[in-house]
Parts: structure tokens; C-alpha cells; sequence
């Protein structure tokens, strides 16, 4: 490769992305597919590095690809209000609540049956007893 052109495996290394993802991200419409060299190989430039490394950040942060497809859209339209982003990451937050809420329940409850164990023998266990279905 010559230029300020990368190969697909040092986009991947350079932005933490698996080859398959970013074939996948292409597939998808996510992510444009680039031009191709002389020996017919993508030839990744600066902005596609950049717009790779939001999608990383935003799947890091639990964005759907939707949701990332839609920011993706309004991140290309610099001079609208960023009303629509806002929307978009109040939703997500709503639901990192919830899951957070779902998971406090879900320890709670998990606690309460390891609280239960007396340590016997596993034909007394309350931790099993508490998995198996009810009769």
C-alpha cells in the first residue's frame, strides 16, 4: 500500500476491529466500503479510521447498530440541531437503567439463596432447590 491508504488488517489493528466486523459493518451499509488499490485491495483512508473508531466507541457504550446507524446519519448533517442525539442517548440511558435495576433484582436474589445454603450435602442444597422446577 502506498499513500495515506491503510489495508483493511491495519484498520482493524489501528481502530480494535476484527477484519470480519468491518467486512460485516460494510455488508450492513454501516460502514461505506472504500475504494480499491491497483491489486484490487480496500484502501481505508482517515475518515473511514474515524468513522470506525464512533461505531467502536458507540458499540462500547451499548449503542445498537440502529441507534448507530441514526447517530451516524445526524453526525453527517453537522449544521442540525442535536435534538435528535439527545433523544437517542436518553433512550439508551433509560434502558442502561433498566438493565441496571434488572441486574440489582437479580443479585438480590441470587444473594438471598446463597444466604440459604447450609453447606450440607447437595441433596439438602437450598441453592438447588431453589433452580429446580417446582412440582
Amino acid at each position: 500500500m502506498t499513500g495515506d491508504y491503510l489495508a483493511i488488517g491495519e484498520l482493524g489493528r489501528r481502530t480494535g476491529t476484527k477484519v470480519e466486523t468491518i467486512r460485516y459493518y460494510e455488508r450492513i451499509g454501516l460502514f461505506a466500503a472504500p475504494g480499491r488499490t491497483a491489486g484490487n485491495y480496500r484502501a481505508y483512508g482517515p475518515a473511514h479510521v474515524n468513522r470506525l473508531s464512533f461505531i467502536r466507541r458507540s458499540r462500547d457504550l451499548g449503542f445498537s447498530l440502529d441507534q448507530i446507524r441514526a447517530l451516524l446519519d445526524l453526525a453527517d448533517q453537522r449544521d442540525r440541531s442535536c435534538d435528535a442525539v439527545d433523544v437517542i442517548a436518553r433512550e439508551h440511558l433509560a434502558e442502561v437503567d433498566r438493565k441496571i435495576a434488572d441486574l440489582r433484582a437479580l443479585r438480590r436474589e441470587l444473594d438471598s439463596m446463597i444466604a440459604q445454603c447450609r453447606c450440607g450435602t447437595v441433596a439438602d442444597c437450598r441453592i438447588i432447590e431453589a433452580l429446580s422446577p417446582q412440582s
